[in-house]
């Protein structure tokens, strides 16, 4: 799609003279950056948003939050109303109202109030659509009771269902909102389970970091649910696929959403090869006059280079500034994306950019992995906390394809900045050359970013050639010996299957006890593995190192046996 074929001017002014009409469908981020970015840049233009809700521009991330009693008053969640919008930025806004025809040859919507069912015709010169996502509501018996969580609405609804003291929930969904939702019902003293489909909560994390997460529900007392569906929704809870019934007055869907293409579909708008509307660079979409912006739009994926569907604000008014600075006559920059996410659940963080590996695997694509577990700043100042990081990268040209981070605090810095590492081009090992900023209270030295880019460089370069956890058990069964390199208490305490204890600063001298090799080396994170390895191949042994240790074994395992009781005491990551 030609970004030119709009050849509006950036005078304010339509084709035959009058002030621009611009109609914004949808009021919430996307829809309502595009219409106030328009405005500082077109003080003349007439503007319109229309939107279904009784709300705009509120902060729909923040709704579970208002649910658990976390955020108390209502009016933060509104970031603005219609009369501050129309007083700052003289916006059109009319809540209660919902486009339900586009006449896109004559360039008209036709807009129904839905409180009295009235309807108007509304012409335009440009037209934004941001009418985001619906929930996906499969066709289970009983669904209709399940309640969902995408607005202001929404929102009043669970509320008043938490206020009334249900004696059990059920929250069907192990993502982003469904965790959130969870968390926040816990929160507000309700028994609650976790009910999702795949092997794992928080699919877009690979099984040992998501196991982690799990992990953190179940230590805050949430049942979850994995590998298995729910067929029915009861009156007194939902019925399993394996014929079990949990009790849940109150059920919450949170299974996806899915874009919500119906005004594009009725304007003719192209439909992109993953169901969202199809738009170019600029956010236009199949007709000149017809922009799109937010979750109901394709994306174009930052890794592959192909169109994905990634539900984000932070995408969306992104999208929407740069929508504006089109309509506006300015030149409107691509921006793939990443999917960078994050998530609180109770203690622990959860964070992504890029690719996981069932992504790569899937798609063919060459990978390597690293893990590290650092503490969040340095470990003699008070406080210190252990995050476990993941960082995927191409072997040969060390391209960052992904990172996920688990911990406690400093997650979301470590993310953020690989992140923006990626964004800049920069290669797994340039991230040893970032200048961080250090003090003890903050990181170390040596920032787990910085240690990344060391292990990358050493990965890259042939120093290293690690050995990932599903690989242990194939090798000891081709003859090579374990040899756990830490201190004999740290052993006690548990160790890789089927492992000798060899502490690092004595492996010279067991060595003529310990045969010839090759030999598989772990420790607690694999920083003294590597250590040793190092040490055992100078002497002309063949030796490899456990990636990310102890610590990273344990959690696949635990994984791989759906059991969180097997992290023992490192389910903190």
């Amino acid at each position: 799609m030609d970004v030119a074929q709009a050849t509006e001017t950036s005078s304010g002014e339509s084709e035959g003279g009058t002030p621009r009409r611009v109609v914004v469908v949808g009021g919430v981020a996307g829809g309502m950056s595009t219409a106030t970015r328009l405005r500082r840049l077109d003080g003349s233009a007439e503007i319109v948003v229309v939107e279904r809700s009784g709300h705009v521009s509120y902060a729909n991330c923040g709704l579970p939050y208002f649910v658990g009693g976390v955020i108390e008053d209502e009016d933060d969640l509104l970031l603005q109303t219609p009369e501050r919008l129309f007083e700052r930025f003289r916006l059109d806004v009319r809540v209660d109202s919902e486009v339900v025809a586009i006449d896109a040859t004559d360039r008209r919507v036709t807009v129904r109030s839905t409180l009295d069912g009235s309807e108007y015709d509304l012409p335009y010169d440009r037209l934004v659509l941001s009418p985001g996502a619906v929930p996906v509501r499969p066709p289970i018996p009983g669904f209709e009771r399940v309640r969902v969580l995408r607005t202001v609405e929404d929102a009043h609804d669970l509320f008043g269902a938490v206020a009334a003291r249900p004696a059990s929930a059920v929250v069907i969904g192990g993502g982003f909102i469904g965790l959130e939702t969870a968390e926040n019902l816990a929160h507000a003293g309700i028994p609650t389970t976790v009910v999702e489909a795949t092997d794992q909560v928080m699919p877009p994390l690979d099984p040992e970091m998501a196991i982690l997460v799990q992990a953190e529900l179940e230590r805050h007392g949430i049942a979850v649910e994995t590998g298995v569906a729910v067929t029915e929704v009861t009156a007194a809870g939902v019925r399993l696929a394996d014929g079990r019934e949990l009790p849940g007055e109150v059920v919450v869907g949170s299974i996806g959403v899915r874009p919500d293409t119906r005004l594009a579909e009725m304007a003719g708008l192209a439909i992109g090869p993953r169901g969202g509307i199809a738009v170019d660079g600029a956010g236009l979409t199949s007709d000149p006059a017809i922009y799109a912006v937010g979750d109901a739009v394709e994306k174009i994926d930052s890794i592959g280079g192909k169109a994905s569907l990634i539900a984000l604000a932070n995408v969306a008014n992104r999208q929407g500034r740069r929508v504006a600075d089109h309509i506006a006559g300015l030149a409107a920059r691509p921006a793939p994306s990443l999917g960078t996410a994050i998530v609180k659940v109770f203690d622990r963080t959860a964070a992504m950019t890029g690719w996981n590996e069932k992504r790569l695997r899937d798609a063919g694509r060459p990978y390597a992995v690293i893990r590290s577990h650092p503490m969040n700043h340095a470990g003699y100042y008070p406080g210190a906390e252990q995050m476990s990081l993941k960082l995927l990268i191409d072997p040969v040209a060390g391209t960052i394809l992904g990172a996920q981070a688990v911990g406690g605090a400093g997650v979301d810095k470590r993310i953020d900045v690989l992140a923006t590492a990626m964004t800049g081009g920069l290669t797994a090992p340039e991230l040893a050359d970032l200048e961080l900023a250090y003090a003890p209270p903050f990181s170390s030295a040596k920032d787990p970013v910085n240690m990344l880019g060391y292990m990358a460089e050493n990965l890259v370069s042939g120093d290293c050639d690690p050995v990932e956890a599903d690989e242990v058990a194939p090798l000891l069964d081709d003859g090579w010996t374990l040899l756990d390199v830490r201190s004999e208490a740290e052993n006690r305490r548990g160790t890789v299957d089927g492992s000798v204890l060899a502490p690092l600063d004595d492996l010279r001298e067991l060595l003529p006890d310990l045969g010839p090799g090759p030999f598989l080396v772990t420790c607690q994170v694999g920083q003294r593995g590597h250590t040793a390895t190092a040490l055992l191949q100078d002497l002309g042994i063949r030796a490899r190192n456990l990636d990310g240790g102890y610590l990273s074994w344990k959690a696949w395992r635990a994984a791989a046996a759906r059991d969180v009781s097997l992290l023992g005491d490192v389910a903190v990551g």
